[in-house]
């Protein structure tokens, strides 16, 4: 009976080596799209608060350890053909496990309950909808080059159905990332969705995750010296110089 149990682990153990391999160096860092304003880690979703932080410009990133984690980052907009000008926009952030299988493709498992997703839709709602996100992935192949053009190192991701995603280009090696680990456990993964203004327990009530008043935000404003000159007062500056420089002509 231990001899048959030792061969079945032998041959289980068999098939998993033949059917992933091992992580490919090459691929592990952050990798960002054409912009690289949309980057893994801290400075896109906000575990503590469990709050998105809205980029500049839209864009995608992925990031792999050599270990087999990784972590999404995704800020796309959505055209309204009916009415361009209300277009929609989703950011969405997972991170999990991957392994690269023999056949060159790699499957990315997300840890199911840390996955967050924010939909906005400006001409049907003052608010956007928060919710959970899990998706687990299978890119049919990479390529991992020197871009001709721009002499970067390129990723080329390739969807299940052999759809190319936009390239995305070497950001940071070693990658840039928030902990390899479940940041929000809970007992289930189910959620609805929910107006971005939440409850958080306690009586505390989270801000937007889309702040438009974010720190960095307003020092860049108050930064300008155009915007903190009061206009009423630089007008009366200039009536009294002209005042006391029309009167010391006189004298």
């Amino acid at each position: 009976m231990a001899s048959l149990s030792l061969q079945s682990l032998l041959v289980a153990s068999a098939y998993l080596f033949t059917t992933t391999s091992a992580i490919n160096a090459a691929l592990v860092g952050t990798w960002s799209t054409k912009s690289a304003k949309v980057l893994t880690g801290p400075g896109f979703y906000n575990p503590v608060n469990d709050t998105f932080i809205e980029p500049s410009h839209t864009g995608i990133s992925y990031s792999f350890t050599a270990d087999g984690f990784y972590e999404e980052a995704y800020y796309r907009a959505i055209s309204n053909p009916t009415k361009p000008s209300c277009p929609q926009a989703i950011m969405q952030f997972q991170h999990g496990t991957f392994i690269e299988n023999a056949d060159g493709s790699l499957s990315m498992s997300p840890f199911s309950v840390d996955g967050r997703q924010l939909q906005s839709n400006p001409c049907s709602s003052k608010t956007s909808t928060y919710s959970r996100y899990d998706q687990s992935e299978i890119m049919k192949k990479y390529q991992v080059y020197t871009d001709p053009y721009t002499k970067l190192t390129r990723l080329d991701l390739y969807q299940f159905d052999g759809t190319p995603m936009n390239p995305m280009f070497l950001a940071f090696s070693p990658p840039q990332m928030l902990q390899t680990v479940t940041m929000n456990p809970t007992s289930t993964a189910a959620s609805s969705g929910k107006k971005s203004k939440r409850t958080a327990g306690a009586g505390e009530e989270m801000n937007p995750p889309l702040n438009a008043k974010a720190p960095h935000i307003k020092r860049d404003f108050e930064g300008s010296l155009v915007h903190r000159i009061d206009l009423n007062m630089l007008w009366w500056a200039g009536v009294g110089m002209t005042i006391f420089g029309g009167a010391a002509y006189l004298l």
